[in-house]
C-alpha cells in the first residue's frame, strides 16, 4: 500500500516557504506516493493549487493530517499540530530541537519518527539533501541585497561628469555557504570586497571569488565542516585585527553561526563606534542572537545616527519561490532512495544518512549531537 504524504500549510507568522513544489510533486506522485495537500499551502510561495496535478487536495489541516504517514515541513510542528498527527507517522523538516524542547519531547510521547534536516551529515553523498546549505545561499544573496538597500552610497565605481565615484567597501564575516554567496553578489554589484572565516581553509574559496582574504591568525577549523568556538584569547585576537577592517567598510555582511548555539559575538559596540558615519552592518546570524553586540534580532537599529544595524530573520522566506524550490529537493532526495517500487517506506538505519539525520524514534532522541547539547528527558 503506497505510503501517505502530506503537506500542511505553515502556520508560523512571516513564513512564506512551502515543503512541495510541483516538480517534486509529480516525480512523487510516478513512484507511487499518495500526496496530500492543505487547500491552499503553496499560495504564499506563488504557487496555486491547481499547479499541482494528482496531489490532493484537502480542505482542513486535521483532516490533512489523521491518515497521513509522512509529513514534509519547513518550520517544526507545533504543539497543536502534534495534536493532530497520528502516532507513529514519520516527519521530515528543521526540527530546532533545541529552541524547541517541548516540541520534541511530545514527538517523542507520540512515538513519531522525526528528521532533522539540519542534522543532514556534511559529506559528499549528502549534498543534494543539505537544506542548511540551499536556505544559507539565499540568505547570503538576499543580505548583500539589503546591505546596498540600506547603504548611503553605491556599490559600484561609476564614472561621471561630475567626477569618478569610488566603490563601497563590503566586509563579509563568516565564508560558510551564506558568506561565499554574499562576497559573489557584492562583487556582481561592482564592490571591493574583503572576507574573512576563522576556518582557514576558505581563504582559497574566499580568494576565488575576487575577495581579499583578512587574516586575523586565528584559525578555528572544527568537525564536520563546521568552526568550533574560540578561546577568549583567541577572540580578543581576532577582534583586534578585524576591528581595522570593520572601520573602514561601507557595508559589513555577518554570516556566522554554530548550529544549535548562540551566534559568536564578533562585533562589539566599540567597534561599531569606530565605523563610517552612514555604515552598514547586515547581521544575517541574527536567528542566534546575531553577531554584533546590538543586533536587536528581526528589528533594525540605527546606532547614535552613525551606523545601521539590520538583523532580518528568516530570511530565505522572503524569496520563496526559489526557497521553496530548493528545500522541496532536498526533501525528496533524502527520502526518494527509501520508497519502494509500490510506493510505500522502508527506512534503512544502516544508511549513515538516515542514522545521522533522525532526531527521534520509538520515544527516544537518537541524534547524539543533540542529546550532548540538550538535557532531554527521553
Amino acid at each position: 500500500m503506497p505510503i501517505r504524504l502530506a503537506v500542511p500549510n505553515e502556520i508560523v507568522p512571516g513564513e512564506r516557504r512551502i515543503a512541495l513544489e510541483p516538480g517534486v510533486a509529480k516525480r512523487l506522485l510516478d513512484m507511487g506516493v499518495d500526496v496530500c495537500m492543505e487547500r491552499g499551502a503553496a499560495l504564499s510561495a506563488h504557487f496555486p493549487d491547481d499547479a499541482f496535478e494528482g496531489v490532493t487536495i484537502i480542505d482542513t489541516a486535521e483532516e490533512l493530517y489523521k491518515d497521513a504517514d509522512l509529513i514534509f515541513k519547513v518550520q517544526p510542528p507545533t504543539l497543536e499540530e502534534l495534536d493532530l498527527i497520528k502516532d507513529g507517522a514519520i516527519v521530515v523538516g528543521f526540527m530546532q530541537p533545541h529552541t524547541n524542547k517541548a516540541v520534541t519531547e511530545k514527538m517523542c510521547e507520540k512515538q513519531l519518527v522525526g528528521f532533522a534536516m539540519e542534522l543532514v551529515p556534511r559529506i559528499s553523498r549528502a549534498q543534494s539533501m543539505d537544506a542548511l546549505s540551499s536556505q544559507a545561499a539565499i540568505s547570503g544573496y538576499k543580505g548583500v541585497l539589503m546591505g546596498a538597500d540600506l547603504a548611503s552610497v553605491f556599490f559600484p565605481m561609476l564614472t561621471t561628469a561630475a567626477g569618478t565615484i569610488r566603490p563601497a567597501k563590503v566586509l563579509v564575516i563568516g565564508a560558510g555557504v551564506a558568506g561565499l554567496q554574499a562576497i559573489a553578489t557584492a562583487k556582481r554589484l561592482g564592490a571591493v570586497v574583503e572576507a574573512y572565516d576563522v576556518r582557514s581553509a576558505t581563504r582559497e574559496q574566499c580568494e576565488s571569488l575576487g575577495a581579499k582574504f583578512v587574516d586575523t591568525g586565528v584559525s578555528a577549523d572544527g568537525e564536520g565542516g563546521y568552526a568550533r568556538e574560540l578561546t577568549e584569547e583567541e577572540k580578543q585576537q581576532q577582534q583586534d585585527v578585524l576591528a581595522e577592517h570593520i572601520a573602514q567598510s561601507d557595508v559589513v555582511i555577518t554570516t556566522a553561526a554554530i548550529p544549535g548555539k548562540p551566534s559568536p559575538r564578533i562585533i562589539s559596540k566599540e567597534m561599531v563606534a569606530r565605523m563610517k558615519v552612514g555604515a552598514v552592518i547586515v547581521d544575517l546570524a541574527a536567528e542566534g542572537g546575531g553577531n554584533c553586540e546590538l543586533s536587536e534580532p528581526g528589528h533594525t537599529v540605527d546606532f547614535e545616527s552613525r551606523v545601521t544595524i539590520h538583523a532580518p530573520l528568516n530570511v530565505p522566506s522572503q524569496t520563496p519561490v526559489h526557497a521553496s524550490e530548493m528545500y522541496a529537493k532536498n526533501l525528496f532526495n533524502f527520502i526518494s532512495p527509501f520508497i519502494t517500487e509500490s510506493g510505500d517506506i522502508e527506512l534503512d538505519w544502516n544508511d549513515e544518512i538516515l542514522a545521522k539525520s533522525v532526531l527521534l524514534c520509538e520515544g527516544v532522541v537518537r541524534s547524539n549531537r543533540v542529546r550532548r547539547d540538550e538535557e532531554i528527558t527521553r
